[in-house]
This record gives C-alpha cells, structure tokens and sequence, in this order.
C-alpha cells in the first residue's frame, strides 16, 4: 500500500523555511499507544498499592482508584482499536495483525 501523496516538502511562514521529514507514521492503528499507556496505569496502580494506609491518612486513595479506572479504561481502548484493526484490514483486504 503506497500511502505518500504529492504534498510540499517545504513550507514558508513569515522569514523561516520548515522542511518536512520524508517518513511514514509508526503507528497507524493505536494499539501498541493503548497497550503502554494501559501498562504504565498498571505499574502505577502496583506501586501504590502498598501505600494504601499512607494514602487513606491523606485522603488520598483517589491516585491509586485513578490508576485502576486507567487500567479498565485502557483494556476497553485495547479491544476497540483491536477491532478497529481488524476491520481496517478486512476492508482493505489484508490479514489482520496478531
């Protein structure tokens, strides 16, 4: 699949030139930014987790219930960008990625 288009390698703004990096995205689907992003939540939620009677004194259990509600959140995004993949590739005829 031939994604590059016949867009200008440079632009002018105001007295500067910006030229523009001849690359492809790294990430087209988002799985893999839903999958770091659910793991650091997750590592958060561990590393807190033994301070929970330091974080109740403080009246701050809210961090380590926001990590958890980050973790069920970004599993719900796994499987939604999953799924997005999935259909993506049926529609374009491809194999979908494990």
């Amino acid at each position: 699949m031939e994604l590059r288009d016949d867009q200008p390698m440079q632009h002018e703004f105001r007295n500067k030139t910006y030229l523009l990096a001849d690359v492809e995205p790294l990430d087209v689907d988002g799985v893999r930014t839903v999958q770091v992003g659910t793991a650091i939540f997750f590592l958060g939620f561990l590393a807190l987790l033994p301070f929970y009677g330091r974080l109740s004194e403080d009246g701050t259990t809210w961090w380590l219930w926001t990590c958890l509600t980050g973790v069920g959140l970004g599993l719900l995004g796994l499987e939604y960008c999953r799924r997005r993949r999935a259909f993506r590739s049926e529609v374009e005829g491809a194999p979908p990625e494990a």
